[in-house]
Protein backbone atom coordinates (compact mmCIF):
# COMPACT_ATOMS: atom_id res chain seq x y z
CA UNK A 1 0.00 0.00 0.00
CA UNK A 2 1.14 3.26 -1.27
CA UNK A 3 1.96 5.60 2.00
CA UNK A 4 2.11 8.95 2.26
CA UNK A 5 3.02 11.40 4.47
CA UNK A 6 1.12 14.66 5.16
CA UNK A 7 -0.62 16.87 7.41
CA UNK A 8 -2.84 20.36 7.51
CA UNK A 9 -0.09 22.05 9.55
CA UNK A 10 2.25 21.24 6.03
CA UNK A 11 0.04 24.13 4.33
CA UNK A 12 -1.36 26.40 6.69
CA UNK A 13 1.84 27.55 8.64
CA UNK A 14 4.14 28.65 6.07
CA UNK A 15 4.73 32.98 6.19
CA UNK A 16 2.78 35.80 4.12
CA UNK A 17 4.73 35.89 1.05
CA UNK A 18 5.93 32.49 0.16
CA UNK A 19 2.15 30.79 -0.37
CA UNK A 20 3.02 30.94 -4.78
CA UNK A 21 4.17 28.41 -5.24
CA UNK A 22 3.75 26.51 -1.80
CA UNK A 23 0.47 26.10 -2.10
CA UNK A 24 1.37 23.17 -4.11
CA UNK A 25 1.33 20.96 -0.47
CA UNK A 26 -2.62 21.96 -0.44
CA UNK A 27 -3.25 21.30 -3.97
CA UNK A 28 -0.74 18.54 -4.54
CA UNK A 29 -3.16 15.84 -2.42
CA UNK A 30 -6.41 17.42 -4.08
CA UNK A 31 -5.24 16.10 -6.76
CA UNK A 32 -4.10 13.01 -6.19
CA UNK A 33 -7.59 12.16 -4.66
CA UNK A 34 -9.41 13.67 -7.84
CA UNK A 35 -8.30 11.49 -9.52
CA UNK A 36 -8.06 8.68 -8.44
CA UNK A 37 -4.41 8.10 -7.54
CA UNK A 38 -4.73 7.81 -4.39
CA UNK A 39 -7.57 7.24 -1.98
CA UNK A 40 -7.87 8.79 2.12
CA UNK A 41 -6.62 5.55 3.63
CA UNK A 42 -3.04 6.35 1.59
CA UNK A 43 -2.34 9.48 3.48
CA UNK A 44 -1.02 9.13 7.03
CA UNK A 45 -0.40 12.06 9.50
CA UNK A 46 3.24 12.12 11.04
CA UNK A 47 4.33 12.65 14.79
CA UNK A 48 6.69 15.76 15.32
CA UNK A 49 10.24 15.07 16.09
CA UNK A 50 11.43 15.21 19.27
CA UNK A 51 14.47 17.74 20.73
CA UNK A 52 16.59 14.29 21.40
CA UNK A 53 15.58 13.00 17.87
CA UNK A 54 16.80 16.44 16.28
CA UNK A 55 20.22 16.49 18.37
CA UNK A 56 21.13 13.65 16.30
CA UNK A 57 21.61 15.73 13.43
CA UNK A 58 21.21 19.23 14.24
CA UNK A 59 23.20 21.44 16.87
CA UNK A 60 21.77 22.56 20.36
CA UNK A 61 23.04 25.91 19.86
CA UNK A 62 21.32 25.68 16.55
CA UNK A 63 18.26 24.19 18.12
CA UNK A 64 18.50 27.07 20.42
CA UNK A 65 18.08 29.59 18.42
CA UNK A 66 15.44 28.41 16.59
CA UNK A 67 12.91 28.00 19.54
CA UNK A 68 14.03 31.39 21.40
CA UNK A 69 13.22 32.32 17.62
CA UNK A 70 16.97 34.11 18.52
CA UNK A 71 18.72 34.17 14.81
CA UNK A 72 20.28 37.11 13.87
CA UNK A 73 19.05 38.88 10.80
CA UNK A 74 21.67 37.55 8.49
CA UNK A 75 20.33 33.62 9.72
CA UNK A 76 17.30 34.38 8.67
CA UNK A 77 18.12 36.07 5.55
CA UNK A 78 20.26 32.71 4.46
CA UNK A 79 16.83 30.67 5.34
CA UNK A 80 14.74 33.36 2.85
CA UNK A 81 11.78 34.14 5.57
CA UNK A 82 11.24 35.04 9.01
CA UNK A 83 11.31 31.99 11.29
CA UNK A 84 8.24 31.84 13.51
CA UNK A 85 7.06 29.47 16.37
CA UNK A 86 4.59 27.78 13.18
CA UNK A 87 7.40 27.28 10.88
CA UNK A 88 9.89 25.48 13.31
CA UNK A 89 6.56 23.27 14.38
CA UNK A 90 6.32 22.72 10.77
CA UNK A 91 9.40 21.40 10.41
CA UNK A 92 9.71 18.83 13.35
CA UNK A 93 6.69 17.05 11.29
CA UNK A 94 7.83 17.27 8.11
CA UNK A 95 10.77 15.81 9.20
CA UNK A 96 9.25 13.04 10.90
CA UNK A 97 7.01 11.91 8.43
CA UNK A 98 10.17 11.35 6.33
CA UNK A 99 11.58 9.40 8.91
CA UNK A 100 7.99 7.35 9.12
CA UNK A 101 8.08 7.26 5.23
CA UNK A 102 11.16 5.38 5.33
CA UNK A 103 10.07 3.04 7.78
CA UNK A 104 6.73 2.35 5.40
CA UNK A 105 9.01 2.33 2.92
CA UNK A 106 10.63 -0.85 4.38
CA UNK A 107 7.53 -2.55 4.61
CA UNK A 108 5.99 -1.64 1.04
CA UNK A 109 9.00 -0.91 -1.26
CA UNK A 110 8.06 3.00 -1.25
CA UNK A 111 6.21 5.82 0.63
CA UNK A 112 6.33 9.54 -0.15
CA UNK A 113 5.97 12.79 1.82
CA UNK A 114 3.99 15.32 -0.04
CA UNK A 115 6.57 17.98 1.73
CA UNK A 116 10.55 17.39 2.57
CA UNK A 117 13.83 17.77 0.67
CA UNK A 118 15.41 20.10 2.69
CA UNK A 119 18.67 19.74 1.69
CA UNK A 120 20.68 22.90 1.83
CA UNK A 121 20.15 22.62 5.95
CA UNK A 122 23.47 22.38 7.55
CA UNK A 123 23.21 20.95 11.20
CA UNK A 124 24.50 24.02 12.48
CA UNK A 125 22.02 26.28 10.56
CA UNK A 126 19.14 26.37 8.05
CA UNK A 127 19.48 28.10 4.44
CA UNK A 128 17.59 28.01 0.95
CA UNK A 129 14.07 27.82 2.37
CA UNK A 130 15.59 25.06 4.41
CA UNK A 131 15.31 25.20 8.62
CA UNK A 132 15.68 21.27 9.39
CA UNK A 133 17.58 18.39 7.17
CA UNK A 134 14.55 15.72 7.31
CA UNK A 135 16.30 13.78 4.95
CA UNK A 136 19.78 13.58 6.88
CA UNK A 137 17.43 13.19 10.37
CA UNK A 138 15.60 10.24 8.91
CA UNK A 139 18.60 9.00 8.11
CA UNK A 140 20.84 9.61 11.51
CA UNK A 141 17.64 8.03 12.84
CA UNK A 142 17.96 4.84 11.17
CA UNK A 143 21.57 4.26 11.43
CA UNK A 144 21.38 4.67 15.16
CA UNK A 145 18.14 2.37 15.79
CA UNK A 146 20.39 -0.17 12.99
CA UNK A 147 17.61 -0.63 10.91
CA UNK A 148 20.13 -0.18 7.55
CA UNK A 149 23.66 -0.18 7.19
CA UNK A 150 24.24 1.75 4.46
CA UNK A 151 21.73 4.56 2.45
CA UNK A 152 22.30 6.46 -0.82
CA UNK A 153 20.56 9.71 -1.33
CA UNK A 154 19.55 10.36 -5.26
CA UNK A 155 19.13 13.97 -5.33
CA UNK A 156 18.07 15.25 -8.35
CA UNK A 157 16.63 18.57 -7.53
CA UNK A 158 18.02 21.19 -9.70
CA UNK A 159 20.04 22.32 -6.83
CA UNK A 160 23.15 20.83 -5.07
CA UNK A 161 22.13 19.33 -1.69
CA UNK A 162 25.16 21.31 0.29
CA UNK A 163 23.03 20.45 3.54
CA UNK A 164 23.48 16.61 2.66
CA UNK A 165 26.85 16.59 1.26
CA UNK A 166 28.22 18.59 4.10
CA UNK A 167 26.40 16.69 7.11
CA UNK A 168 27.57 13.03 6.15
CA UNK A 169 31.14 13.93 4.41
CA UNK A 170 32.85 11.72 7.11
CA UNK A 171 30.34 9.33 7.39
CA UNK A 172 30.91 6.31 4.80
CA UNK A 173 27.47 4.61 5.87
CA UNK A 174 25.76 7.44 3.38
CA UNK A 175 26.84 8.17 0.00
CA UNK A 176 25.26 11.11 -1.24
CA UNK A 177 24.57 11.75 -5.03
CA UNK A 178 23.53 14.91 -6.18
CA UNK A 179 22.64 15.72 -9.63
CA UNK A 180 22.42 19.43 -9.97
CA UNK A 181 22.59 22.96 -12.33
CA UNK A 182 26.47 23.84 -12.56
CA UNK A 183 25.55 27.23 -12.20
CA UNK A 184 22.66 27.20 -9.76
CA UNK A 185 22.24 27.77 -6.18
CA UNK A 186 24.32 27.36 -4.06
CA UNK A 187 27.23 29.24 -5.53
CA UNK A 188 29.06 27.60 -3.21
CA UNK A 189 28.87 23.29 -3.39
CA UNK A 190 29.88 21.67 -0.90
CA UNK A 191 31.55 17.86 -2.45
CA UNK A 192 28.90 14.71 -2.53
CA UNK A 193 30.12 11.50 -3.13
CA UNK A 194 29.65 11.79 -6.33
CA UNK A 195 28.32 15.59 -8.16
CA UNK A 196 26.66 15.48 -11.20
CA UNK A 197 26.67 19.19 -12.30
CA UNK A 198 24.77 19.91 -15.76
CA UNK A 199 25.13 23.12 -18.17
CA UNK A 200 21.78 25.41 -18.16
CA UNK A 201 19.25 24.89 -21.01
CA UNK A 202 20.52 21.11 -20.82
CA UNK A 203 17.29 19.15 -22.07
CA UNK A 204 15.13 15.55 -22.25
CA UNK A 205 17.92 13.46 -24.12
CA UNK A 206 21.25 14.56 -22.91
CA UNK A 207 20.00 15.11 -19.41
CA UNK A 208 18.17 11.10 -19.02
CA UNK A 209 21.40 9.83 -20.65
CA UNK A 210 23.43 11.13 -18.51
CA UNK A 211 21.16 9.67 -15.55
CA UNK A 212 20.74 5.95 -17.04
CA UNK A 213 24.23 5.93 -17.39
CA UNK A 214 25.32 7.08 -14.07
CA UNK A 215 22.51 5.40 -11.42
CA UNK A 216 22.28 1.50 -12.57
CA UNK A 217 26.15 1.57 -12.04
CA UNK A 218 26.09 3.55 -8.55
CA UNK A 219 23.81 1.52 -6.82
CA UNK A 220 25.73 -1.54 -7.55
CA UNK A 221 28.80 0.23 -6.67
CA UNK A 222 26.97 1.40 -3.41
CA UNK A 223 24.47 -1.28 -2.52
CA UNK A 224 22.37 0.63 -0.17
CA UNK A 225 19.73 -1.03 2.06
CA UNK A 226 17.82 2.29 1.57
CA UNK A 227 17.26 5.14 -1.10
CA UNK A 228 16.10 8.30 -0.49
CA UNK A 229 15.39 10.00 -3.24
CA UNK A 230 14.85 14.01 -3.64
CA UNK A 231 12.78 14.67 -6.82
CA UNK A 232 12.37 17.93 -6.82
CA UNK A 233 10.70 19.60 -10.63
CA UNK A 234 12.74 22.59 -10.54
CA UNK A 235 14.42 20.75 -13.42
CA UNK A 236 11.43 22.33 -15.66
CA UNK A 237 12.10 24.18 -18.83
CA UNK A 238 9.62 26.91 -17.60
CA UNK A 239 11.02 26.82 -14.35
CA UNK A 240 11.57 30.25 -12.45
CA UNK A 241 14.47 29.38 -10.80
CA UNK A 242 15.80 25.92 -12.72
CA UNK A 243 17.48 27.31 -15.62
CA UNK A 244 17.55 23.98 -17.14
CA UNK A 245 15.18 22.74 -20.26
CA UNK A 246 13.57 19.27 -19.23
CA UNK A 247 9.98 18.92 -20.21
CA UNK A 248 7.28 17.35 -18.16
CA UNK A 249 7.49 14.16 -19.88
CA UNK A 250 11.06 14.22 -19.05
CA UNK A 251 10.62 14.82 -15.44
CA UNK A 252 8.04 12.23 -15.83
CA UNK A 253 10.62 9.37 -17.03
CA UNK A 254 13.43 10.66 -14.41
CA UNK A 255 10.70 9.68 -11.93
CA UNK A 256 9.87 6.73 -13.74
CA UNK A 257 13.56 5.75 -14.08
CA UNK A 258 14.27 6.23 -10.58
CA UNK A 259 11.49 3.73 -9.19
CA UNK A 260 12.38 1.08 -11.69
CA UNK A 261 15.95 0.51 -10.75
CA UNK A 262 15.12 0.86 -6.66
CA UNK A 263 12.20 -1.37 -7.37
CA UNK A 264 14.78 -3.78 -9.96
CA UNK A 265 16.84 -4.27 -6.90
CA UNK A 266 14.73 -4.37 -4.35
CA UNK A 267 15.85 -1.16 -2.51
CA UNK A 268 13.20 0.63 -0.37
CA UNK A 269 13.11 4.24 -1.84
CA UNK A 270 11.56 7.29 0.80
CA UNK A 271 10.77 10.03 -1.43
CA UNK A 272 10.92 14.09 -0.30
CA UNK A 273 9.27 16.27 -3.15
CA UNK A 274 11.57 19.15 -2.95
CA UNK A 275 11.65 22.38 -5.52
CA UNK A 276 9.22 23.53 -7.95
CA UNK A 277 8.97 27.05 -8.93
CA UNK A 278 7.16 26.81 -12.34
CA UNK A 279 5.13 29.94 -13.62
CA UNK A 280 2.59 27.75 -14.03
CA UNK A 281 1.07 26.45 -10.69
CA UNK A 282 -1.10 23.35 -12.92
CA UNK A 283 2.58 22.82 -14.58
CA UNK A 284 3.73 22.28 -10.37
CA UNK A 285 1.07 20.05 -9.34
CA UNK A 286 1.22 17.77 -13.03
CA UNK A 287 5.09 16.98 -12.59
CA UNK A 288 4.80 16.69 -8.22
CA UNK A 289 1.55 14.39 -8.92
CA UNK A 290 3.62 12.41 -11.89
CA UNK A 291 6.01 11.13 -8.93
CA UNK A 292 3.11 9.72 -7.26
CA UNK A 293 1.98 8.29 -10.34
CA UNK A 294 4.44 6.50 -11.25
CA UNK A 295 5.28 4.87 -7.58
CA UNK A 296 1.88 3.53 -7.98
CA UNK A 297 2.19 2.04 -11.18
CA UNK A 298 5.29 0.64 -10.22
CA UNK A 299 5.06 -0.64 -7.35
CA UNK A 300 1.10 -1.28 -7.02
Amino acid sequence: MLKIAFSDIYKYALPEGHRFPMIKYELLPEQLLYEGTVKEDNFFHPQQLTEEQILLTHTKTYLDKLEQLNLTRKEERNIGFPVKKSLIERGKFISHGTYECAQFAMQYGVSLNIAGGTHHAYADRGEGFCVFNDMAIASNLLLKEGRVKKILFIDLDVHQGNGNAYIFKDDPRVFTFSMHGAKNYPLRKETSNLDLPVPDKIEDKAYLKLLYDTLPKLIDEVEPELIFFQSGVDILENDKLGRLSVSLEGCKLRDRFVFEQCHKNNIPVTVSMGGGYSEKLTDIIEAHANTYREAQNIYF
